[in-house]
């Protein structure tokens, strides 16, 4: 069974990464983009029954610092 994790930055954290973006994308001439918001991706093969809990244990544990991280769970 394959899972989607996407681990986004809290509203009201600062993203330096985002913002490094942002401003790269400015010298290249993209002057509309007014905000970035920067995050990861991480795609699971887990065993069948591996349950919703156990993804978000993993979660909580490891893969997001939910201090300052949110994260969606998408089985695929």
């Amino acid at each position: 069974m394959k899972v989607r994790v996407d681990v986004m930055l809290k509203t009201g954290v600062l993203d330096p990464q985002g913002e490094a973006v942002r401003h790269a994308l400015g010298n290249l001439g993209f002057d509309g983009v007014e905000k970035v918001r920067q995050g990861k991706v991480i795609e699971l093969d887990v065993a069948e029954g591996t349950t919703e809990d156990q993804i978000k244990d993993m979660c909580e544990k490891l893969l997001a610092n939910t201090v300052i991280e949110n994260y969606a769970i998408q089985v695929l």
